[in-house]
């Protein structure tokens, strides 16, 4: 067995393989239950805090968003200098704290910094968990843990807008933030009681110079820099579906009560994509996969822009291409996120988190212009997935040399 072979089906998980990606899943879901739980109760935190139009309320997801780019940069650094376990336990007290605030704010620019702060501290949950997956797996052993880990993960999204829905029903918005909380300290205790420290050997020193290296060797990896441009593309297309989703049902198909329907649907095909290359990546490789689904991508796009100039679009069609085309992003960010990081093992903290920070904060932006582009058509998404589907295809190319679809 070569070195390459040995380190890329190497197993250091400190705990059960099946306990270590649901664990990993639960923590990287807690972002996510942050943002779709808050789809079903928009209307009413519209309602209750006096906001004036419906693209104003899609700050409290806009806002939750950029606090999670923004605190990439913070935890990356943090877990390399003082371990993942220290940073992720302080991470989620934090954010536990800040669910409380948000649930007694009384004002919406108070609810606004609750959710700023609790995004920044729950950022970590990506980018120190990505880390520690880093820590114990490596090459397409890796992207097979990372598809699992997202399969689990996306029962969040599409659980989290019935979820939201449901806990409506037996109280206010606010008890939505109290769930969260509880949920957040659950999965602390956990993986407090359960997850020792995988950060071997020497802790690297926390400075500016350390820092600047960390950064500078991260965007100057020609694999990091495009992988993680081309991620950020995407994260873009889907952070605008996320803003804009409630408006497109409830607006363009007069169908408000399908919302949770239709979020399951599109969620559920990428967790359907993910199992699909959890089992073929080892066998075909990350390249051949993510560049396949990125021209998939792309060509569902364009049949769903031709389709909504055209007047023809229905609810049906659009729940069944959008989920196609969720399904190709889905298969395409997992493979980036594990390229991305291929020779990062060194600073596996620091690396996570600026890319982590350029796709999330950066595609927070592009998804907050989607989402305010909204205008009474679906038209905005459609055009939003086309151009960011392009601009990843770009990259990718650039960075491949034009050697796309290479099956290792």
């Amino acid at each position: 067995m070569t070195a390459v072979q040995h380190s890329e089906s190497a197993d250091r998980a400190p705990i059960g393989f099946r306990e270590f990606v649901v664990m990993v899943a639960a923590l990287m879901a807690l972002g996510a239950i942050g943002v779709d739980t808050m789809l079903p109760a928009l209307p009413a935190i519209g309602a209750h805090l006096h906001v004036a139009t419906e693209n104003e309320r899609q700050y409290v997801i806009s806002i939750y968003l950029i606090g999670l780019g923004l605190g990439q940069l913070i935890h990356g650094p943090l877990a390399d200098r003082f371990g993942r376990r220290p940073v992720l336990i302080a991470a989620l007290s934090i954010y536990g704290v800040a669910n409380v605030v948000a649930a007694f704010s009384a004002s919406f620019p108070l609810l606004l910094v609750a959710r700023l702060f609790g995004a920044v501290a729950v950022a970590a949950t990506r980018v120190v968990t990505i880390a520690l997956v880093r820590d114990c797996y490596s090459g397409r052993a890796m992207a097979r843990v990372m598809s699992l880990v997202i399969i689990v993960f996306m029962i969040a999204p599409v659980m989290a807008p019935s979820l939201g829905q449901f806990i409506l029903l037996f109280g206010s918005w606010r008890l939505i933030f109290s769930v969260i909380a509880t949920l957040t300290a659950i999965v602390l205790v956990w993986f407090a009681l359960r997850m020792p420290e995988t950060l071997a050997g020497e802790r690297l020193p926390f400075s500016i110079a350390r820092l600047i290296e960390g950064y500078r060797t991260t965007v100057t990896n020609r694999a990091s820099l495009g992988y993680m441009l081309a991620a950020t593309a995407l994260q873009g297309a889907l952070f605008g579906y996320i803003t804009s989703v409630q408006q497109v049902v409830t607006t363009v198909f007069h169908a408000p009560k399908q919302l949770n329907l239709v979020f399951a649907g599109t969620a559920g095909m990428m967790a359907v994509a993910n199992l699909l290359n959890s089992r073929v990546v080892m066998r075909l490789g990350s390249r051949l996969l993510s560049h396949s689904a990125v021209v998939v991508l792309i060509a569902l796009a364009a049949i769903n822009l031709v389709t909504e100039l055209l007047g023809g679009e229905t609810l049906i069609m659009f729940v069944i291409l959008q989920a196609l085309t969720m399904g190709c992003l889905g298969l395409a960010s997992s493979n980036f996120s594990a390229m991305a990081m291929q020779d990062m093992g060194k600073i596996a903290g620091t690396a996570s988190s600026v890319q982590g920070f350029c796709a999330i904060t950066l595609g927070a932006l592009v998804g907050t212009m989607i989402g305010q582009s909204f205008a009474g058509t679906t038209m905005p998404m459609h055009l939003g997935f086309l151009c960011c589907g392009v601009v990843a295809l770009a990259i990718i190319a650039v960075t491949e040399r034009g050697r796309l679809f290479r099956p290792a």
